[in-house]
């Protein structure tokens, strides 16, 4: 049965106190990327269209596909009314307190797509029986989870980006995937995707299930796809949704002759497989064994320091990686591990749809995949899998535990992200709340069916705690700090990268023992 949302008053006040909560940090620390959405009001504003995607004034040139920019272009036509000096392109680092006010709530009005995705995911929260106590109900639990998520918050509302505004379309596509609605559902994806392009790592997802489940319409009695059941029709509607949207998109620059050079823009691989700090995932184990062997190597006299990558040896964590003993990894290399992780996904979802909930499954499994292996991840990519699998952890005891697993584990990865001593005791304090609360709803919605992790994994999610106090209270006062300073971010990063690929592969165990499981009862 699905869950009521509309009848209660509990889901505004939950959407209302978040939303003021976020506006308590519109003086914190912000990094960077306040820049880079500055200077992209400033292109979109101050130049013609034909040169928003060859200004490079600032470094931080813009980089999204064409429907951002035309977000940002109506930002500027209310950015306007608070600061006009935000909107000039040679104005580089401009932070005056108004431009300060207006992108901090920029965010928070954006977020208002989130608060109605979130609100439609809950309605369709499978609940046995309505429970008295709002607090077990799955439906509230998932609210909460969702609008108040550490992860998103500290990214969009300290750090400062547009996550919850393009998450909200993601999870507004996903709802009406899970409602039977998937020609809405293909739209708000395609939205997204030309808003953000980081939405390709699910794409696969979308296109594997709308084929299997839209285009065809029937199946056999042993739940094999009926071939002769394919729409024609269907098939045509879907791509006349999907390139309307991109058509809109881009049919400006394909008319100027520019497709090309945004293309450059939103792929530019030269910009190294890892990012600055390593993100959480299969290549941060990948560097940190090839330092490792490097180390050994010499130590051994079977490598020359001179004849080594400098990188390797003394540069930290830094962009451009050359590894010394293991294969270089190149964009198609990437690309193919990529390719390859997804693949057992998407044939379950082919073979046995399991609907919505098994495109869900998929959906979470690519995105993983893709945080996985893909070239140049950034950290900030986990909530990618974070956030859709927040549904499936209210339905499942097993996917509460899995969420759990990788929630925490994700969620402290992005603590570099907030390096500041101001924002210390914020980031500790948020990221407790949500955790303990997370714990304990989930604890209660499952009671009496074992526990949510294995004590081996509750050791670890422990070992986060004992990370921390090494990186941020022994490391300071040791006579590292100076030599090497990148430790912290290397200790983190490959801690962390442990826990994410262990939910990578435990979550692959589930999907595939939960399809032969299916299988076996159809037979």
């Amino acid at each position: 049965m699905a869950a009521p949302v509309e009848s209660s008053g509990w889901f505004p006040a939950l959407a209302i106190a978040v939303s003021l909560l976020k506006c308590l940090f519109i003086n914190a620390y912000h990094s960077t990327d306040f820049e880079v959405h500055r200077n992209w009001l400033a292109i979109t504003h101050s130049l013609p269209v034909s040169r928003w995607y060859y200004e490079n004034t600032s470094e931080w040139t813009l980089d999204y596909p064409p429907l951002f920019a035309w977000f940002e272009y109506g930002l500027s036509q209310a950015a306007v009314h608070f600061d006009r000096g935000m909107l000039v392109v040679e104005n580089l680092n401009y932070a005056s307190p108004a431009t300060i006010l207006f992108q901090r709530l920029s965010v928070v009005f954006a977020d208002l797509v989130f608060i109605y995705a979130v609100k439609e995911c809950c309605t369709t929260v499978r609940e046995e029986k309505a429970a008295k106590d709002l607090l077990r109900r799955p439906c509230f639990v998932l609210a909460v989870l969702l609008l108040w998520n550490f992860g998103l918050f500290i990214v969009d509302h300290i750090h400062f980006q547009y996550n919850g505004f393009l998450f909200g379309f993601l999870l507004l596509s996903v709802a009406r995937h899970l409602q039977a609605r998937h020609l809405e559902g293909a739209l708000w994806f395609s939205i997204v995707l030309n808003l953000k392009h980081i939405n390709l790592y699910v794409a696969p997802a979308y296109g594997i299930y709308l084929l299997r489940c839209f285009c065809f319409t029937q199946d056999n009695t042993d739940g094999s796809l009926r071939w002769r059941s394919f729409s024609p029709v269907r098939l045509v509607s879907l791509g006349a949704v999907v390139l309307s949207v991109t058509a809109a998109s881009f049919g400006p620059f394909v008319a100027m002759g520019q497709l090309p050079q945004v293309l450059s823009r939103l792929f530019p691989f030269k910009r190294g497989l890892c990012h600055a700090y390593w993100a959480p995932n299969f290549w941060a184990l990948y560097n940190v064994l090839d330092k490792a062997l490097s180390m050994l190597g010499v130590r051994l006299g079977l490598l020359d320091v001179a004849g080594l990558p400098k990188a390797s040896m003394t540069g930290g964590l830094v962009q451009e990686f050359q590894h010394a003993v293991l294969p270089s990894v190149s964009p198609p290399a990437a690309l193919l591990c990529t390719l390859l992780a997804m693949l057992p996904a998407l044939w379950c979802v082919w073979r046995w749809p399991s609907g919505g909930r098994g495109f869900l499954r998929c959906l979470v499994q690519c995105a993983l995949a893709s945080f996985m292996f893909s070239w140049h991840v950034h950290e900030k990519a986990v909530l990618l899998a974070v956030l859709p699998l927040s549904i499936l952890a209210v339905e499942s005891r097993r996917d509460a535990g899995m969420f759990l697993m990788l929630a925490t584990t994700g969620h402290y990865s992005l603590f570099p992200l907030l390096f500041t001593p101001a924002e210390f005791p914020i980031k500790v304090l948020l990221m407790l709340l949500f955790t303990i609360y997370s714990f304990s709803a989930l604890r209660n919605l499952f009671s009496g069916e074992g526990s949510l992790l294995h004590p081996l994994e509750a050791l670890y999610l422990l070992g986060l705690v004992a990370v921390e106090v090494l990186c941020e209270v022994v490391f300071p006062l040791s006579p590292w700090q100076r030599t090497l300073p990148f430790v912290p971010l290397l200790v983190t990063s490959v801690y962390c990268a442990l826990g994410v690929s262990y939910s990578f592969v435990r979550l692959y165990v589930s999907l595939l023992t939960q399809e032969v499981t299916e299988k076996t009862k159809r037979l």
